[in-house]
């Protein structure tokens, strides 16, 4: 049986040239479970240890204060009179949640936010991670930036970046073997639950692993 670390290589070798940077993925295709059930889905926040390998946007709401400290850290900051304003604009609201991979929040603004863009990031799986008041967002923005997020929703096949084509494939093996190790502790049997796993470039052909 092949290592991961050799199944990424394949799929690597076997996926054509292209003028992007392109993603490695996992596709994992489950068995024996019901996902009509929400408890039965995977929705997880997994951080990479080698990172994605791509440039991850992290947008933040928040005061004033928060701001500063976010300043140069964040990649956007949504004062609360722009939240208001984004509530009134579902078509900017939605251009910043394709735009923004990741969205932090002072709790305080959470109950807005969930009423105003709530229908636009929760289908998305992008409501943002609750923060004290005047907490400094450094660490977290800094890990969300290395983390990528799997969700089968009701879907028995769901896909799970893991890097790019021109990371080394040691450290994109180290980043699957990250995330499979989550999504085995979060399901009710464990590999028993796995159909099976390929690794495939964005547009190159899927590499069998299980």
């Amino acid at each position: 049986m092949p290592t991961v670390q050799e199944v990424v290589e394949k799929a690597i070798q076997n996926a054509k040239s292209r003028n992007f940077k392109e993603s490695i993925e996992l596709a994992i295709n489950l068995k024996d479970i019901d996902l009509s059930l929400p408890a039965n889905r995977i929705d997880e926040e997994i951080i990479l240890p080698h990172g994605r390998g791509k440039k991850v946007k992290v947008g933040l709401f928040g005061t004033e204060e928060m701001a500063i400290k976010a300043k140069g850290v964040a990649d956007l900051i949504i004062t609360p009179k722009e939240l208001e304003e984004l509530s009134d604009d579902k078509r900017a609201a939605k251009k910043m949640a394709k735009e923004f991979q990741f969205f932090i929040a002072e709790a305080p603004l959470m109950p807005t936010i969930g009423k105003s863009l709530g229908v636009v990031l929760a289908p998305r799986g992008k409501m943002p991670r609750p923060i004290p008041p005047g907490a400094d967002p450094t660490g977290l923005i800094n890990n969300l930036r290395k983390s990528v997020k799997a969700r089968s929703r009701k879907n028995k096949t769901f896909h799970v970046l893991v890097g790019t084509k021109d990371m080394d494939s040691k450290l994109v093996a180290e980043n699957i073997n990250t995330v499979l190790k989550r999504i085995r502790t979060k399901l009710a049997k464990g590999d028993h639950n796995i159909g099976s796993i390929y690794i495939k470039t964005s547009m190159g052909p899927a590499e069998k692993l299980v």
